[in-house]
């Protein structure tokens, strides 16, 4: 099949059905308690937070600059939403890893058609707990050694900028939620990063869907447990074999 955006966001698409299927909708659970707990307290931060910035800004300047806020303001709210909901999100995706992992495993039974009943291994989870959680540290760094000449470019370069952002963002979402399915099967962070790059169209296509539902208020507390889900579903039909067919 070809490799085409199109394909990677159709992928994303059927992870949001994938986790409304009655089989898998109990593995959905605490990785959506996580989301909408996390991205509730950054909703109330990053409004709390923007409040204070507005009212230092106005003590600033003098009373003939006010008329500045019109031009400051998206500025604020930009940065805002990059930096609150952005690191919001890898601080989730940090507490609901283990329970990410067995949805994806879950998700790939379903999809290889194995029982979803086979039970969880607990004791071999808590075994791989700081491993898990090393790894999602390291995409955290990974990740935040790249955000910032992102983010600079996308606040000083207008209309380029934002959008090689949101190309960022979409790389760094695809990158984030494969890992839950190549990391079952024993693969290394880097070579997780490698196996993306053969298709990375397609996964920016994947990322690009994920990025955009996460703007979109109400749905993108699903977000994440439909990225795992779909994550897996590229995993299976794109990225599994070695040469990414």
């Amino acid at each position: 099949m070809p490799s085409n955006p199109i394909r990677g966001a159709a992928f994303m698409l059927e992870g949001l059905r994938l986790i409304l299927r009655p089989g898998l909708r109990r593995f959905v659970v605490i990785p959506l308690l996580v989301n909408i707990g996390v991205f509730s307290a950054a909703i109330w931060y990053g409004i709390h937070r923007f409040e204070d910035a507005l009212g230092w800004m106005e003590q600033q300047l003098p009373s003939w600059l006010h008329w500045l806020d019109w031009l400051l303001w998206p500025v604020f709210v930009l940065a805002l939403l990059i930096i609150v909901f952005y690191s919001f999100t890898l601080v989730a995706n940090l507490i609901a890893s283990p329970f990410n992992g067995i949805l994806a495993e879950k998700a790939e039974a379903m999809l290889t058609g194995r029982s979803l009943n086979e039970p969880i291994d607990y004791a071999k989870l808590l075994k791989e707990l700081p491993v898990i959680l090393w790894d999602e540290v390291k995409k955290i760094l990974y990740a935040l050694i790249w955000t910032i000449p992102f983010l600079i470019l996308a606040l000083v370069v207008p209309v380029i900028g934002p959008l090689i952002w949101f190309l960022f963002t979409a790389w760094m979402l695809a990158v984030q939620y494969s890992d839950f399915p190549m990391g079952n099967h024993g693969l290394l962070f880097r070579e997780q990063r490698a196996r993306l790059r053969q298709r990375r169209v397609i996964a920016l296509g994947f990322g690009s869907v994920a990025a955009a539902l996460t703007m979109i208020p109400v749905l993108n507390f699903i977000v994440m447990p439909a990225a795992v889900a779909g994550a897996t579903v590229m995993w299976v039909r794109a990225f599994k074999d070695n040469n990414g067919s």
